[in-house]
């Protein structure tokens, strides 16, 4: 049960540091590499170096790892960094892994470029965007990073089983840059979408990447109601795709400017 006095997006936040959630995390779709074409050729500055904020298991900074000078790929779960460690590029010698939350953790700046990658709605904004804007070169920028699969014919039917377990407080959802630009924490410069990737998926990665989710974690709903939402997704996506593979195309979105201190509070 949610305590009573534990700030909401820390309680969501905190199902990242659970091995079940992360072990979940590697079904979710990859970035397409148009993303991180897009990526580089925003590291334009000197040094070339870049603070991955939020880094997970490192889907964003072990692939930038390959043209960027140093990476420091910041999360406050160790599960997930462990993680991290044994994937792709995850012991380059150029890739540093810090443990703890951007706000407070040790950094090394100055970053030619600060990507975050679905994860700048889990942050305090007005701790980390002056941060973001003292420890960025006098070029630099920072990019949020988004992916997702185009709509599928069962999609709806997917989220009314999901309702319940999407909608919680933490979530700033699909208007997160407004509210940034709103609140006067990010100017926009501009915003680009990949071109759309193929993807196959069993139905099976993809029920248990539904667990990757905060709001979808077997600790937080339960473990008899994530089994009986596995079958009811199970039965639904059958009727679709009775091979029991999902044709997917994903896109990225890379979305980037300057942070600012912020003039608004809410």
């Amino acid at each position: 049960m949610q305590p009573e006095r534990q700030d909401a997006r820390t309680f969501y936040a905190d199902t990242f540091k659970d091995r079940r959630v992360v072990d979940a995390y590697r079904h979710r779709p990859p970035y397409p590499d148009e993303v991180f074409a897009i990526l580089a050729s925003l590291l334009t500055d000197e040094p070339g170096a870049v603070l991955d904020v939020g880094a997970g298991s490192g889907d964003l900074a072990r692939r930038i790892v390959e043209f960027a000078e140093r990476v420091d790929a910041v999360d406050f779960s160790a599960s997930m960094i462990e993680q991290g460690r044994r994937l792709a590029n995850g012991d380059h010698p150029h890739l540093r892994w810090v443990y703890g939350k951007v706000e407070e953790a040790p950094l090394s700046p100055p970053y030619a470029l600060i990507t975050a990658g679905s994860s700048i709605h889990w942050l305090d904004w007005e701790r980390a965007f002056p941060l973001f804007r003292s420890a960025l070169t006098p070029h630099g920028s920072l990019a949020l990073v988004y992916r997702r699969t185009l709509p599928m014919p069962w999609g709806a039917d997917v989220r009314k089983l999901r309702v319940p377990f999407s909608a919680h407080p933490s979530a700033r959802g699909s208007r997160v840059v407004e509210e940034l630009e709103t609140r006067g924490f990010f100017h926009k410069q501009e915003e680009r979408k990949t071109a759309p990737v193929p993807f196959f998926q069993s139905i099976e990665d993809f029920i248990e990447g539904l667990h990757s989710r905060s709001s979808c974690s077997r600790e937080l709903i339960g473990q008899q109601q994530a089994a009986d939402l596995d079958q009811q997704v199970r039965n639904l996506l059958f009727q679709y795709h009775p091979d029991g593979v999902i044709p997917f195309h994903v896109v990225g979105t890379v979305i980037w400017g300057t942070p600012e201190i912020g003039t608004t509070h809410g």
